[in-house]
């Protein structure tokens, strides 16, 4: 690591990402897939390493502002009433100040703040247009909207990436940015998203509880044998070979209060640092090569 103070600083906004995200059983993985969507449409468009791992770390932490909204709304098994969305709304503008005075802000603050905008000025917080967004916003915005859609959720199921696509297809130069929502579709015509849809970690497919439907992340160092809890319905799994993959296997038995708490991915977590470190931009610290 270049930069101790660097990665310490990283090391607690990659950690509070996490523990937003815990919060909702069925984004598991989703701050990680972001990530990796943006990176790579950034490197598809021209951005430089510095500039696209600048824009992977604003899609790592779009939505720490979720941290004020309330589990009521987070966690609604349905579609939330307009009063609710309105809460949802401000978690944009709340993680901008969350981030406020950090010496990392200028690199993440304009995904965080900007990613629910709109090309035809019809988003939120501020209802800014084409290219009054920022670009790590326009491209995190995408990368967020794309794996939404093909997330599964309480009320519907995930879009297969076929009907995702063509839904970015269709708002092009509406909701998503003309050029870079071109360069994502021919990512996905070239099957360059396929390790990141539907995955956690590199390598590591979303498992869904099979007693309550949200997703139980498994981790890299994890094994045949290993337990596992849903967080939701509390059920217990071993992990089970088959076909070369781990599946869920119910144990029958209900975890306790150790088992069911939200954990940080340590491995993960510096397996990020390491990827992104050397590319930061440490001594201008404006996010940009």
């Amino acid at each position: 690591m270049k930069n101790t103070h660097t990665q310490d600083l990283l090391h607690t906004l990659y950690s509070m990402a996490f523990l937003v995200e815990a919060r909702d059983p069925y984004t598991g993985g989703h701050l990680w897939r972001v990530s990796q969507y943006s990176t790579r449409l950034a490197l598809a468009c021209g951005f430089s390493m510095q500039d696209a791992v600048v824009a992977g770390l604003g899609g790592f932490l779009h939505d720490l502002g979720k941290v004020g909204v309330p589990d009521s709304i987070l966690n609604n098994p349905g579609k939330l009433s307009d009063e609710q969305y309105a809460v949802m709304k401000t978690h944009p503008a709340l993680g901008a100040q969350v981030l406020e005075g950090h010496p990392m802000a200028p690199w993440a603050t304009d995904a965080v703040l900007s990613h629910h905008e709109r090309i035809d000025g019809k988003g939120y917080p501020n209802g800014l247009d084409g290219r009054k967004i920022p670009e790590a916003a326009r491209i995190v915005g995408i990368a967020d909207a794309f794996d939404a859609m093909t997330s599964t959720r309480p009320y519907r199921k995930g879009m297969p990436v076929a009907a995702a696509i063509e839904q970015i297809e269709m708002n092009l130069d509406r909701q998503f940015d003309l050029n870079f929502g071109r360069r994502f579709i021919e990512l996905a015509h070239a099957n360059e998203l396929d390790g990141i849809v539907g995955h956690s970690d590199t390598g590591i497919p979303m498992r869904e509880c099979p007693m309550c439907g949200p997703v139980v992340v498994l981790h890299k160092h994890q094994k045949a044998g290993d337990k596992v809890f849903c967080r939701v319905c509390g059920n217990g799994f071993a992990l089970e070979e088959q076909q070369s993959k781990l599946a869920l296997k119910p144990t029958m038995q209900k975890g306790n209060a150790a088992d069911l708490q939200a954990l940080i991915d340590h491995d993960l977590l510096e397996r990020l640092l390491d990827e992104s470190l050397p590319y930061l931009p440490v001594d201008s610290g404006n996010g940009k090569s």
